[in-house]
């Protein structure tokens, strides 16, 4: 097993903060959300770590050293969305983790279990009030049936998913074919996923709303970081 962490965005939402460092190397509460989501699945004995780098990479480096993490470059960071980092991290994605970098993990709700990783997975947990987030809908069996991007308070998707040997493969080869063969500008790498999801079965693993915080701007930051001080 391994795990695909995506780092390579900018950040401008951040900024002055990401004036001098990438979005997932922002502390949160003292720690980078990106080294916090290393030392996670390094508790979980996940030790095979790609890190998906594009602004700044370089800053990426003292982790290599502290972690033994590895680093891939994507130069068209500041070009295409998060699916051309996947593209370029395709072949890795067969029993993988996939994180989004600027998630701040409160707790630590990895899995490494065999018998509990026989299937895809999205984390997913309710957040209220939320606009234009990344709705999860699934049956009784927990077998996600669609994704759609909705406001209100819902079970939302947290930035950390699962993929097996087959849906990897799958996955990774559909990626590739909009990558080399259409106009993927706009797409995010989760775009293929929905494209794709009734050839697919996937599960979703409920966790707390509370268990995670993404963190796309100062005011995010200031409240994440109020919130957690005070429980």
């Amino acid at each position: 097993m391994r795990a695909i962490i995506l780092a390579a965005g900018m950040g401008t939402r951040l900024r002055p903060l990401t004036n001098d460092r990438p979005k997932s190397l922002v502390e949160v509460l003292g720690e980078p959300m990106a080294e916090r989501q290393i030392r996670f699945l390094k508790e979980k004995g996940i030790d095979d770590i790609l890190v998906v780098t594009g602004y700044m990479a370089e800053k990426f480096e003292y982790l290599k050293d502290k972690y033994g993490i590895k680093t891939i470059h994507n130069d068209k960071y500041d070009v295409y969305n998060n699916i051309y980092s996947m593209y370029i991290v395709r072949e890795y994605l067969k029993d993988a983790y996939v994180t989004e970098a600027d998630v701040y993990m409160e707790r630590n709700y990895l899995i490494n279990d065999k018998e509990e990783m026989k299937n895809s997975f999205y984390f997913t947990g309710i957040k209220k009030d939320f606009e234009k987030e990344w709705l999860m809908k699934f049956d009784e069996e927990h077998r996600l049936q669609d994704i759609v991007i909705g406001d209100g308070t819902s079970y939302i998707m947290s930035g950390v998913s699962y993929w097996n040997e087959k849906d990897g493969e799958f996955i990774s080869e559909k990626i590739r074919e909009s990558v080399e063969n259409e106009d993927f500008h706009k797409l995010y790498w989760d775009d293929i996923v929905i494209r794709n999801i009734k050839n697919l079965d996937i599960r979703i693993k409920e966790i707390s709303g509370e268990d995670w915080f993404e963190i796309d701007s100062i005011e995010d930051l200031r409240a994440t970081e109020k919130y957690l001080s005070s429980r």
